[in-house]
């Protein structure tokens, strides 16, 4: 469905970001990945995910708190993929403190990773968007892009923010074939949730189930996490032809967390 389009997704090495490149690579897009850490493995899964489309996969490590590394990796994706089709914004860090403990280095850092690096991926990317006459922005927000926990100012303010620039974003798109949107995840099971489950488990005296099922009757009334794969397929309706109406969206997948 996909074929003959290149997807950027920020913070892909692991996580919602990995699962989302593997669900569009299967749909036949070109993929580059970004994050820390090692990028071979999940380039490898990638590519296999892809090979029956013969897709190519690239990789660039911009750190997503330097606006100049970002304009090099957009300058690299239009010089090696005729540019960015599909922009998925997932990079993003997290910190937990209250707002009159919180360290200023980290509420700038995440700021500029969970939200202002968004900004300029989608400054770079519409352009060429505009241009081909196809587009697709799909900014990874969560449910606390809509709803507050204590602790999380930073975070937070960052995905409201986000959330704000995708609404922006799609009303100066709304007459063209370019779509903007976010995506609210509740829990997903990630890397970083499993080791927050380990963590109260051996704090609580749990089993690692039991932990589980605590974090999520808290917020997440279905007691299922949403997965990777599930956020991957929602982005590919949001590709699709049936979604070009879809603008400026606000998408919980959160097992009902901000219904209640």
């Amino acid at each position: 469905m996909l074929q003959g389009k290149t997807a950027l997704v920020t913070g892909s090495t692991s996580g919602i970001g990995l699962g989302i490149a593997l669900t569009l690579a299967r749909q036949g897009a070109n993929l580059v990945l970004n994050g820390f850490g090692d990028a071979e493995a999940p380039r490898a899964e990638v590519e296999a995910a892809g090979r029956e489309h013969g897709i190519r996969v690239g990789f660039h490590g911009a750190d997503m708190s330097k606006p100049a590394e970002i304009e090099a990796m957009m300058a690299t994706i239009n010089k090696d993929f005729g540019g960015c089709d599909i922009l998925v914004n997932n990079a993003g860090i997290q910190f937990v403190a209250n707002v009159d403990e919180f360290p200023v280095d980290r509420w700038d850092a995440i700021i500029a990773i969970n939200l202002t690096s968004a900004f300029h991926t989608m400054r770079l990317a519409l352009p060429g968007m505009k241009q081909r006459g196809w587009g697709r922005v799909i900014n990874i927000a969560s449910t606390h892009g809509l709803v507050a926990s204590p602790g999380k100012s930073a975070y937070v303010a960052a995905k409201h923010g986000l959330l704000g620039l995708t609404k922006a974003a799609a009303l100066e798109t709304a007459t063209l074939p370019v779509t903007v949107n976010a995506i609210c995840p509740g829990w997903v099971l990630t890397p970083l949730v499993q080791k927050q489950i380990d963590d109260r488990a051996a704090k609580e005296g749990l089993t690692v189930d039991e932990a589980k099922r605590q974090l999520l009757s808290e917020k997440q009334p279905s007691l299922q996490f949403t997965t990777p794969e599930e956020l991957g397929a929602l982005a590919v309706f949001l590709c699709s032809d049936a979604a070009i109406n879809v603008r400026g969206q606000a998408w919980a997948m959160d097992g009902g967390w901000v219904a209640q």
